[in-house]
């Protein structure tokens, strides 16, 4: 059934059902993106701002060098991390495994790897890795993040929102867990919620745009559209938050919400 317009803040708590899994993907790549400093190496903090040039360049450079050392952890990390971003996942994977196979106790390598995984889908793998890859007594607030972005992918959103607590804990205020936590509240039916926990991660000076933009996306799926246009302003042309505005408008009216934005996650370039 078509949800008409005058509908969409009633309607608000299904479409975060349907429409969350393509903003989880984002907050996931959000955090895959980061990691520990690669001694020698690229530091992974910063692949997410190269360009495809230089993005090319250093997968070359990088490849050569896990080639000689297929093994070395923090080479490993570097390679998968500009890999990921040419949305070659699963050589990132493979380069991942190869390395944690010789190395099982490096946590920072089996954190990567794990993140990969579900970068990748493979979320029940990912599970099970990223268990290992930190403990009670050494906790990782990324970890944390990522282990509840799996569990909100996997449909345990109570699971989920513990784990974004747990790393809230141990970095307070972080606004890629603040972001991840907010979307897994709205994939509960909290929209208010979600929202109050988005602008809290939307106001941090260290916010990037993709918090921005699932603030926008919260906001739409209650009806607030004038507020959501104003938030994608803020990164978008006029006419790409014209495009974003009319995305989620037909979120909210069409049947087929589900298939559309699984379709579209599928097609997304990781980070």
């Amino acid at each position: 059934m078509h949800l008409a317009a005058a509908d969409a803040q009633q309607g608000a708590p299904r479409l975060a059902m349907l429409g969350l899994v393509a903003a989880l993907a984002l907050a996931t790549s959000g955090c895959l993106t980061r990691g520990p400093a690669t001694t020698g190496s690229i530091d992974p903090t910063r692949v997410a701002a190269m360009s495809e040039r230089d993005l090319r360049a250093s997968a070359d450079s990088l490849a050569r060098r896990n080639a000689a050392n297929p093994t070395e952890p923090r080479t490993a990390i570097a390679y998968a991390a500009v890999l990921r971003r040419l949305d070659q996942r699963a050589q990132a994977v493979a380069v991942l495994q190869q390395a944690a196979v010789r190395n099982p106790s490096d946590r920072a390598l089996m954190g990567a790897y794990g993140r990969a995984l579900a970068d990748s889908g493979r979320l029940r793998e990912a599970q099970e890795v990223l268990a290992r890859a930190h403990s009670p007594q050494q906790p990782d607030w990324r970890i944390l993040s990522a282990q509840g972005t799996v569990a909100d992918q996997l449909g345990d959103q109570a699971r989920a929102q513990e784990l974004y607590q747990a790393a809230l804990n141990l970095a307070p205020g972080e606004p890629s867990v603040l972001s991840n936590f907010g979307l897994s509240l709205a994939l509960s039916r909290k929209l208010p919620e979600a929202e109050a926990k988005l602008r809290t991660a939307a106001a941090d000076p260290r916010a990037d745009q993709r918090v921005r933009q699932n603030l926008a996306l919260v906001l739409g799926l209650q009806g607030k559209f004038d507020e959501a246009e104003g938030v994608l302003a803020r990164d978008l042309s006029p006419n790409e938050v014209a495009d974003s505005i009319a995305a989620i408008r037909s979120m909210i009216t069409q049947e087929d919400s589900w298939a559309r934005l699984r379709a579209s996650d599928a097609s997304r370039p990781r980070r």
